[in-house]
């Protein structure tokens, strides 16, 4: 039984956490912290937690240390903050971008600020099993990937192992819901703002972008939209060619790498409503689906990955991790199987 604290719990992603965590048979979530709703029950502001748990938020000042430290805060604020709880002797779990990038030198260019502790940044685990399962089993700090970069990441990167792509840069065009924005976006994610919206938010520049690069080694071109759905990531990359590819190819490939994988799917199917993958089935899932169609006269792949941006993309990966780090069964806490219809 693990002790587990919650770092930033009032959030969409902190909400997540908590409903896995929860309903978890070897974790007793022992501290919950958020300035903003200090002394207020878990409820308030999850009200889907109601009389799941009595516990109350603390101050982020307050918290002391534990087996495991999710943190779930905005970029930025946990950069300073980590080398206290690794301290502790702790494990760290952190969804923001803050141990993200191994190459310091990138975060003023993608977050405007320099990293106030570079050296960590080497020790830090990409938290993703289907790349660094055996890395995760020892990690001290796991920094889990974002979603858009998780749905593209593992997308392409058979690919890449399978040297099947060509010099060209890979363009991603990636869809989001509006939790993927978090509970303080703005006046953008307002409903009046965001409804029947298909808006192209991030036309090239976005900090994924950075994430997707270092795993996959090839130049990104990636684009984000915003688009009317509470959940979801779509990422559909366009991989140009090294050498003509048969569908028969890339089934193989895709099955090599995720054959044996107990959170990712390959869906490409010749009839049907869901015939690739598709974020609407996902919803709650911490699955990733991918498939992908061959384009001879563009000499390119066309490759998608779908999932919950909240549950993969986020809280679902860091409980998956959590699972490898701690020796429980991978998929503990992680079996739900999505609703349909929705």
């Amino acid at each position: 039984m693990k002790e587990v604290a919650v770092v930033g719990g009032s959030g969409f992603v902190g909400g997540e956490l908590l409903r896995l965590l929860l309903r978890h048979p070897e974790v007793r979530i022992t501290q919950v912290t958020s300035d903003s709703m200090a002394g207020r029950s878990i409820g308030r502001s999850h009200p889907n937690l109601r009389k799941a748990t009595d516990l109350t938020y603390i101050r982020h000042s307050a918290l002391t240390p534990a087996d495991v430290t999710f943190v779930a805060t905005p970029h930025g604020e946990s950069m300073s903050r980590t080398p206290e709880l690794l301290a502790s002797g702790g494990t760290v779990i952190d969804l923001s971008a803050d141990f993200r990038l191994r190459d310091p030198a990138l975060y003023p260019k993608y977050y405007h600020a320099a990293h106030p502790h570079p050296e960590l940044l080497g020790e830090s685990v990409l938290g993703l099993p289907e790349l660094y399962r055996e890395r995760l089993r020892a990690a001290r700090l796991i920094a889990v990937p974002g979603c858009i970069a998780t749905a593209a990441i593992l997308a392409l990167r058979p690919l890449v192992d399978a040297h099947l792509l060509g010099p060209s840069p890979v363009v991603v065009d990636s869809k989001s819901g509006s939790s993927a924005s978090g509970r303080d976006s703005g006046p953008a994610g307002l409903h009046a703002e965001r409804a029947g919206v298909m808006r192209a938010y991030a036309p090239e520049g976005h900090r994924h972008t950075a994430e997707i690069e270092q795993e996959t080694g090839s130049r990104i071109a990636l684009t984000c939209h915003a688009v009317e759905a509470v959940r979801g990531v779509l990422a559909t990359c366009h991989a140009f060619l090294a050498r003509p590819v048969e569908e028969k190819e890339l089934w193989r490939t895709y099955r090599s790498a995720y054959g044996s994988e107990p959170f990712v799917r390959i869906v490409h199917e010749s009839d049907g409503l869901y015939r690739e993958p598709e974020p609407k089935i996902l919803a709650g899932t911490n699955y990733c689906d991918i498939g992908f169609a061959v384009d001879r006269h563009a000499e390119r792949v066309v490759a998608l990955a779908a999932l919950d941006n909240l549950m993969k993309g986020a809280a679902g990966g860091a409980v998956q991790c959590f699972n490898v780090r701690h020796g429980f069964p991978e998929t503990t806490a992680l079996e739900f199987l999505g609703l349909h219809p929705i």
